[in-house]
């Protein structure tokens, strides 16, 4: 089988054939129909991510059919259709779980190791020895708790893009903020995660939604999703003004930061209400948070973070499907290019741009 090695940080992958191990207790072999590339796996094969070791596997956006069950796995069967998610299902019967927050589940819940960060082990392995998933290759083994069953007709390339991207910004809004009709949201970042933060602000009834970002391609793709104001800080002298100002100066109820870097952060608190909340969903290596005041949280404003939207990955996903079929959620829109494996390393160079919303790679 063939997937995508990287050897050096920064250097392009190379594409090898492999073999794969047997289909251990739990575990499911997965024949990989689409993998979309995530932020995240750029940040890894360039070496941003600190903890990550050569050589690497990435991927982990992936859709794909079910090809071997291994012992003990009983949620699906060979031929199913699936989405392989990062986030864990969870054991069903902790605390977490049956309160609805599976992702705090004991037993699967998610490490918070930066997706894509994946070492082959002795040159034969396209399994993670650092994680569950490997989406840049024609199969994968991944656990049965990663996995969420979708629809035979809905397209792979479209299902790809659920268990990450499609997630972490839906899931910001409805199960990390929870957000409520009228209330206002700032999203700094409008691609993949972006976009779905605030198609999720629109489904919940927020507004104003102002989108933040410095491609006027991806801020005309906001006002598609549901935004009602965009900003290229590229063009406004004093973005916290112009937040201001749409806002009547009260500021925005709640911020959605998904890309990395403090300054992005410093911003999008200072253009809180004063009982504001803000969501950190992008992150770099090493960022502190040794430029905010104790002062400022006095007055009632709130900072918390969000690992793939706090999914409930066999309830959000299934919902969002049938969202995406009764017409109500943007998911084709979100694809700007598809790509073979083979010209990987186009569809990363195109993606770090910053031009794509996301590029999927079709096996």
């Amino acid at each position: 089988m063939k997937l995508a090695v990287w050897y050096e940080f920064g250097k392009p992958a190379v594409i090898e054939d492999v073999n794969i191990d047997p289909t251990g207790p739990g575990k499911v072999k997965l024949k990989i129909m689409a993998t979309a590339i995530c932020g995240s796996d750029i940040h890894s094969v360039k070496g941003e991510h600190g903890e990550c070791k050569m050589p690497i596997l990435a991927g982990h956006e992936i859709a794909a059919i079910v090809d071997e069950v291994g012992e003990g796995v009983s949620y699906v069967k060979p031929g199913d259709h699936v989405v392989a998610s990062l986030v864990k299902a969870g054991c069903g019967q902790c605390r977490h779980c049956i309160t609805g927050h599976p992702h705090l589940c004991p037993k699967g819940r998610q490490e918070f190791k930066l997706p894509g960060c994946y070492t082959l082990k002795d040159g034969t392995r396209p399994t993670a020895t650092g994680g569950p998933l490997v989406g840049f290759a024609e199969y994968t083994l991944a656990p049965e708790e990663c996995l969420i069953k979708i629809p035979e007709d809905m397209p792979f390339d479209v299902a790809s893009l659920l268990g990450c991207g499609v997630i972490s910004g839906f899931g910001a809004v409805t199960n990390a903020a929870q957000v409520k009709p009228f209330e206002s949201v700032l999203v700094m970042g409008t691609g993949g995660v972006g976009l779905n933060a605030i198609q999720a602000a629109r489904f919940v009834g927020a507004h104003p939604i102002i989108a933040v970002d410095t491609f006027d391609n991806k801020l005309k793709a906001a006002y598609d999703f549901g935004a009602t104001h965009t900003i290229n800080v590229k063009t406004e002298a004093d973005l916290i003004a112009k937040v201001m100002e749409i806002t009547e100066g009260e500021g925005v109820d709640y911020t959605f930061v998904t890309v990395a870097g403090i300054e992005a952060k410093r911003q999008a608190f200072s253009m809180l209400a004063m009982n504001g909340k803000q969501v950190i969903i992008g992150h770099g290596v090493g960022e502190m948070l040794s430029d905010f005041d104790a002062v400022e949280f006095v007055g009632g404003k709130t900072m918390t973070g969000s690992a793939m939207g706090r999914a409930r990955t066999r309830v959000d996903i299934p919902n969002i499907i049938k969202l995406y079929k009764a017409g109500r959620y943007k998911l084709d829109e979100l694809i700007s290019n598809r790509y073979p494996l083979e010209k990987i390393n186009e569809a990363m160079e195109e993606t770090e741009k910053g031009g794509a919303l996301r590029n999927v790679i079709m096996f």
